[in-house]
């Protein structure tokens, strides 16, 4: 008998070798993602700087919505609940998209395009859309609502990067870069202008813009476009009083601290009180009621006066990483798709980022923008993460050299 099973393992072991190298090829396959992500550290460095941007952010939701949310709900942790809720379903979202092949989005960014603007017209109906402090941003299913315009920004990235793709022989014709380029960012920004909400306008925009400075647009073409829509804004921003009290309380917000300069005066004041070590986790003050939007806009006041300068240098490592990441990412990628949406994605997290934090130090008009996932907010904090997993299904694809075009 234990001849016979020697035997049976000795005709197990020839077939083995006569199969060659067939059974570790199956064990390389079932690993390969994770060798590559092991071997990407872009991606490593990108998938950790969110993970901890993410908590902290969980973290200071709770702190600084803890008061509001109890004066109006009765609990302090509703908010914490449902942004935790966010961040599950935004983790899956970001384990679904880097398990996407990126190229997928060169098609499919017609359905997404499509479904953000019906929904961007949905949320101007008043019967679909729920307005808060003057704006219809959101479209309310039960207990969530839906912000289409943070939708609208990872729709452009993979809309302008196709259309780059397709006219890279076409860059020094300006009218043919133009086709079907402005007609559809025109399109979407309108619609997120008619909420109204100039700050996610621009700021679309402004994603546009680092794609196609990316596919090597000359930059008099882009200087001049960046002339224009600024001149556009300038006159929508003076045709509406309400932001036109906002631009003038921007540059003067302490002639009226207790109005129009309001906001801007109060997260001042959170910042600098907090010092180098801040008086707290938890302890804030100007969470009492004092700073309007505490635990979305202006979430970083709360931050830096709680866990004071050591705080705030912190989080702001953790996005010049997240940044940094990105670009390698964009860099390496194989193709011009992909280092098209990862320059988008890193260019929408990096202005994002840049205007909240201008916002919050005064240094641009109160726009409304979040921090990216720090803030509280559903349908930033899953796009952003489903964006983030993109970057990192580009990040784990094996690098390719990109020629360089040269500007003139």
């Amino acid at each position: 008998m234990a001849s016979g099973a020697l035997q049976v393992r000795q005709r197990r072991h020839l077939r083995l070798v006569r199969e060659g190298d067939r059974a570790p090829a199956r064990l390389r396959e079932r690993t390969r993602p994770v060798e590559r992500l092991r071997n990407s550290p872009a991606a490593v460095l990108l998938i950790g700087s969110t993970a901890l941007l993410t908590i902290i952010g969980l973290v200071m939701v709770l702190s600084a919505s803890s008061v509001s949310s109890y004066a109006q709900y009765g609990s302090s942790f509703l908010f914490f609940k449902r942004q935790a809720l966010y961040a599950v379903v935004g983790t899956a979202a970001l384990v679904a998209t880097a398990h996407i092949r990126y190229r997928a989005w060169q098609r499919l960014w017609v359905p997404l395009l499509a479904v953000t603007a019906a929904l961007l017209l949905l949320v101007l109906h008043p019967g679909a859309g729920t307005v808060a402090g003057g704006s219809a941003r959101w479209i309310a299913l039960g207990p969530v609502t839906v912000q289409p315009s943070e939708l609208a920004k990872l729709a452009v990235v993979t809309f302008a990067a196709a259309v780059m793709v397709k006219k890279q022989k076409h860059l020094d014709e300006p009218l043919h870069l133009a086709m079907p380029l402005l007609p559809v960012l025109a399109a979407v920004c309108g619609l997120v202008l008619l909420q109204p909400d100039l700050g996610t306008a621009v700021l679309i925009a402004g994603i546009a813009g680092v794609v196609v400075y990316v596919a090597g647009v000359r930059l008099r073409y882009l200087a001049t476009s960046v002339l224009l829509g600024g001149v556009l804004a300038g006159a929508l921003v003076l045709s509406h009083h309400y932001q036109r009290v906002r631009l003038l309380a921007f540059l003067h917000p302490w002639k009226d601290p207790m109005n129009t300069g309001y906001q801007v005066v109060q997260s001042l004041m959170g910042l600098g009180s907090g010092g180098l070590f801040g008086v707290g986790l938890g302890a804030s003050r100007q969470k009492w009621m004092y700073i309007p939007n505490a635990h979305t806009d202006f979430i970083f006041s709360i931050l830096g006066e709680e866990l004071g300068l050591i705080g705030e240098l912190v989080v702001l490592v953790l996005f010049g990483i997240l940044l940094y990441a990105g670009i390698r990412i964009a860099v390496r990628a194989p193709d011009s798709y992909g280092r098209l949406v990862a320059a988008g994605i890193t260019g929408w997290l990096g202005l994002q980022t840049l205007v909240n934090l201008g916002t919050v130090t005064g240094l641009v008009p109160v726009t409304g923008v979040p921090l990216p996932l720090v803030s509280f907010g559903g349908s930033s904090l899953v796009v952003t993460l489903a964006a983030i997993g993109i970057l990192v299904n580009i990040g784990r694809a094996p690098p390719r050299p990109a020629a360089r075009r040269t500007r003139r």
